[in-house]
């Protein structure tokens, strides 16, 4: 009777049914973990994406199966980001973290983080000749954005069962912006290009800061619909921020409850990463496909640079493009670093937030597109 208990409780321990699978996974989870503490890799994500994982994967314990009672992780993902809830709130607190002047005071940047988009689409061409489906293909394309939250909506919406290589690939290549960028600017760029000095920026008054964020509401309301979830809650959080009389809602947006959301997205998203649904091919083409969507997302925006240059009155360097990617602000400080390297006067920091900012509207208007062709 003791043995047989004894092998009972043998039969039902994590050890007994541990797989290589199991094994490998808590190797990645760590080496999430490590990025994020050692080299300071998007460490709000990436630690508890990889605790996430790590969980995940413990045989028997069904903490990430929203089925059983305690799958608290599995419940995270089934009622807080699957039903749209936990990105949509992260917008909100980026929102009230967000200065829209830079983008006001030179609205032709705009088109520059619209440019930057072509990456999305090209990754979603190069998914679709790869095999994959519509739905899926989107979900890798929005990769290209630079923009975790927005790759989390979409995948939870299009594509869900992807959604733990998608959100690993997207936010591990925003914290690698500062490696992957600079080789494509500089082979899109001359130094003399890299060298242009622009002129400073107007102040932009409170009053069009207060008026922005509504305007945008009802103008993408009315365009793109579906990408009101995100770039609606994004200007609630700003006019929560510019208004002057929210202050206590602003400061609950961009810290209590954005770190909330954030724990929540991080274990969430890392609890989707189990051996059987994470170690496939398909893991490997979104880590491949994500890179070029970042790469070709950059030239899309140094190369409409160059052309704004060639037809412009005013000089325009070009490597403000590349932080058309909504990447922020990494983006706008490699633009800034790279134009230090060339002329150590040159400042382009504020210059590149303005299409840095337009990326994030960029992208959560490509979402909208995506979810209403193929949602």
């Amino acid at each position: 009777m003791i043995l047989e208990s004894l092998l009972e409780i043998w039969r039902l321990s994590g050890i007994f049914n541990l797989t290589l699978g199991n094994i490998l996974m808590f190797g990645i989870g760590i080496g999430l973990i490590y990025l994020g503490i050692r080299y300071k890799m998007e460490p709000l994500l990436l630690v508890p994406i990889g605790l996430g994982a790590i969980l995940a994967n413990i045989p028997l314990a069904g903490i990430a199966n929203p089925e059983e009672i305690g799958g608290v992780l599995g419940i995270f993902v089934k009622y807080l980001i699957s039903l749209e809830i936990v990105p949509t709130l992260i917008f909100m607190g980026i929102g009230a973290m967000t200065d829209f002047g830079p983008l006001l005071a030179d609205p032709k940047t705009f088109l520059l983080g619209a440019a930057a988009q072509v990456g999305i689409f090209l990754a979603l061409l190069g998914a679709m000749f790869l095999g994959f489906v519509p739905t899926e293909a989107a979900s890798i394309g929005i990769i290209g954005g630079a923009d975790g939250p927005t790759t989390i909506y979409v995948t939870s919406i299009l594509a869900p069962h992807m959604l733990g290589a998608t959100a690993v690939a997207a936010y591990s290549y925003m914290a690698l912006v500062p490696i992957i960028q600079p080789p494509v600017i500089k082979a899109l760029t001359t130094k003399k290009e890299r060298m242009i000095r622009m002129k400073q920026l107007r102040n932009v008054s409170k009053k069009e800061k207060i008026i922005f964020p509504i305007v945008v509401i009802i103008v993408a309301g009315m365009l793109v619909p579906k990408a009101i979830p995100l770039i609606g809650m994004l200007m609630v959080g700003n006019l929560f921020k510019e208004s002057g009389v929210t202050d206590r809602l602003a400061k609950g947006s961009r810290e209590e409850l954005m770190n909330i959301v954030t724990i929540i997205l991080g274990l969430g998203v890392g609890s989707t990463m189990a051996a059987d649904k994470f170690l496939r091919t398909e893991t490997i083409l979104v880590m491949v496909l994500g890179i070029f969507a970042f790469a070709t997302a950059t030239a899309g925006g140094v190369l409409l640079g160059k052309l704004m240059n060639m037809v412009s009155k005013e000089k325009i360097n070009p490597m403000i493009g590349a932080a058309g990617v909504s990447a922020v602000p990494m983006a706008a400080r490699v633009v800034q670093r790279l134009g230090k390297e060339a002329d150590p006067q040159n400042n382009l920091l504020m210059h590149a937030m303005g299409p840095n900012i337009a990326g994030v509207l960029g992208s959560a208007t490509a979402a909208g597109v995506l979810i209403a062709l193929l949602g």
